[in-house]
């Protein structure tokens, strides 16, 4: 396997010269760039050369990357919006493709996991509700699988499902035990996306573009499962999410952590170029505050990266490491892109520069995979566990 130096300098380069060009001549938005075919042929060119889906198993295709070593090569993908669609490492698929391998059977791996890395298949995790269902709080699960003779019966409703329109199969949150607002009683059921049932009733508009199939509203009718699709075992859904979502929230990092470099250093290029007051914009000391406030919350974004990524590595859950990475880097990346636009003046707010696209796209991250306000939530109620007892 070549070393993860290599595999980001190549990323880079690919990016570079095949991505981003496509990627800036549709400001971003991936469905008017081409959809599926674009995906195909741009996973095409990253399998020629040996990048496609790196964080796959070794047995499956992959390069079987660790936490530690996806983050230059993610961020390197990145670093354009298309990015990660060419490298078959953004969501949802990434943090598909980690369950899948942690949990899925050897039949399952077979099945659907195998032309998940391959880029035959898109995919999409169905766990988002319709209020007053799961969101934030999971435990508020709503829908329904009910056993049945030949297998599973699912009825709900989901929304905010991204990359279900297109996607070759679902893993879909259901409730087999306990009743509403319980943390247990949920399975993981996998079903082939044109299985009887599974209705896509629209998709949710939303400011952010590049997520290939959109984020949709889906309602399923009687969905039959077998038993032979349930992912892991009945009633450890919740347990199997969390395998999931502390690895996905920090993969999210390294992917608009590229995304804001890009921003940062358009920024400094147009700042050092660009003269006012008879000077260059960047020896003005109100714009270098900004430049330098950028480097420091791209360098503590990276730092808390690596720290949680060692933790995941080192097979800790890392609940605290995440959460913290998470809402630090999802406002942090957003400040970045901001003060890129304000450096930038008119430019800034337009298409000629990509900061206004990168912050448009940046914005959701303060909410997808949890919003920034239940990661303080739950940063809090650790701290008082551990240091609130006995305090006077």
């Amino acid at each position: 396997m070549p070393s993860t130096t290599t595999l980001a300098e190549t990323t880079r380069e690919f990016i570079r010269t095949e991505v981003l060009p496509i990627d800036d001549a549709h400001d971003g938005d991936v469905e008017a760039a081409g959809g599926d075919d674009l995906r195909m042929r741009l996973q095409s060119l990253a399998r020629e050369r040996g990048l496609l889906t790196p964080h796959a198993p070794v047995e499956i295709g992959g390069l079987g990357l660790n936490m530690t070593d996806r983050a230059p090569v993610f961020e390197e993908a990145g670093y354009s919006l298309f990015g990660p669609m060419a490298l078959n490492v953004n969501a949802p698929d990434e943090g598909n493709v980690h369950l899948l391998a942690h949990v899925g059977s050897q039949a399952q791996r077979e099945t659907y996991l195998r032309p998940l890395v391959e880029g035959r298949w898109r995919s999409a995790f169905a766990m988002t509700e319709p209020p007053p269902g799961a969101g934030s709080d999971p435990g508020a699960l709503l829908t329904t699988a009910r056993k049945v003779s030949d297998g599973w019966l699912i009825n709900g409703r989901k929304r905010f499902i991204t990359g279900a329109d297109g996607a070759g199969f679902l893993i879909i949150m259901a409730r087999t035990s306990g009743e509403p607002d319980s943390a247990t009683g949920a399975t993981m059921f996998l079903a082939p996306a044109t299985t009887p049932g599974i209705t896509l009733d629209r998709h949710v508009g939303t400011v952010d573009r590049s997520m290939i199939g959109g984020h949709c509203e889906l309602t399923f009718t009687d969905v039959l499962v077998p038993d032979r699709d349930i992912l892991g075992e009945v009633d450890e859904g919740f347990g199997y999410a969390q395998v999931r979502l502390g690895p996905a929230r920090m993969t999210h990092v390294m992917r608009w952590t590229g995304a804001a470099q890009r921003a940062h250093e358009t920024a400094v290029r147009y700042a050092t170029e660009r003269r006012v007051f008879g000077a260059s914009l960047a020896k003005l000391g109100m714009a270098q505050q900004m430049i330098a406030d950028n480097e420091i919350d791209l360098a503590a974004t990276r730092a808390l990266l690596r720290e949680a990524c060692g933790a995941l590595d080192a097979g800790e859950r890392a609940s605290k490491q995440t959460s913290i990475a998470k809402t630090f880097a999802a406002e942090a990346l957003h400040r970045v892109a901001d003060r890129s636009v304000q450096l930038c003046g008119g430019l800034g707010v337009s298409s000629d520069l990509p900061m206004a696209k990168i912050a448009r796209e940046l914005r959701p991250f303060r909410i997808y995979d949890g919003p920034s306000e239940v990661h303080r939530w739950s940063i809090a109620k650790r701290a008082v566990r551990q240091y609130g007892s006995g305090v006077q």
